[in-house]
């Protein structure tokens, strides 16, 4: 399934990302990930198009405590931060970023219909790449600010990420949670590296496949920026996919800064 004409690029991933998602956003997509099972009484304030169309490997909201202010890196059709709005309250605080704008159009319409059902509003979602969150905006700040997270979640984005871009999103991973802050990331990780001619192929990447993460390496990169107790809170017993050998798996990750006053799991 490599492609015939030469070396797939960043640029062709992203493109190729773009496109499918985008489609996703106006169409269920049954392909995408591997679907999860959520606390139903989340859901009841959902618009129903935004529950179709989400597209995941886990459940990164079980990590989310009231009063937190939570990152959601990769929010698509805002789901996993919809649910996060109702669990961190009135005093917490939820941002989604994406930079598919059909996503997000589909989360901002839904921000709306669900913050007059349940009475308040705490849910943002701008247009920027996970990878670059430390870029400038209009203002010259950059799109998240330092220190400013208790909790970054994303739900099988990462691995959306080309590698070359892979530790300036870890970095900002870093820089914007505050002191005692945490993780969890659900994503697919495989057994052994990807083979080049399988990173090269644009469906399996944005199938995310080819840009998983190899399993020990993800929890060495999360540890390499200072994180204790990083685990897998959760680990696929069977492959989602084998692919020319290669097992992928659903896993969520957890970790907290140190410091922490409670558990990360």
């Amino acid at each position: 399934m490599s492609s015939c004409c030469g070396p797939v690029t960043p640029l062709d991933q992203t493109s190729a990302v773009e496109a499918r998602y985008g489609a996703a956003a106006q169409e269920q997509e049954a392909c995408l990930c591997t679907p999860v099972a959520f606390d139903p009484k989340w859901l009841k304030v959902i618009p129903a198009e935004v529950v179709e169309r989400d597209y995941g490997c886990g459940d990164p909201t079980r990590w989310v405590a009231s009063g937190d202010t939570v990152l959601d890196l990769g929010s698509g059709s805002g789901k996993n931060a919809l649910i996060c709005a109702q669990v961190v309250g009135a005093e917490g605080a939820v941002i989604g970023v994406d930079r598919n704008r059909d996503m997000l159009g589909l989360s901002r319409r839904a921000a709306a219909v669900v913050a007059e059902r349940i009475g308040f509003s705490n849910v943002s979602f701008l247009e920027g790449a996970i990878e670059a969150l430390d870029a400038p905006g209009l203002d010259g700040a950059a799109l998240i600010a330092d220190a400013s997270v208790d909790l970054v979640l994303s739900n099988c984005v990462l691995n959306l990420v080309n590698p070359s871009a892979r530790q300036r999103l870890l970095n900002n991973i870093r820089r914007v949670l505050r002191p005692a802050g945490r993780v969890a990331i659900s994503d697919i990780v495989c057994d052994r590296p990807v083979p080049l001619a399988l990173q090269e192929d644009p469906e399996l990447w944005s199938g995310c496949i080819s840009g998983a993460w190899e399993e020990q390496a993800f929890l060495n990169d999360f540890k390499s920026l200072g994180f204790e107790a990083v685990s897998y809170a959760h680990r696929s017993e069977q492959p989602w996919k084998v692919v020319e050998g290669i097992e992928f798996r659903a896993v969520t990750l957890v970790g907290a800064l140190p410091g922490s006053g409670r558990s990360c799991c």
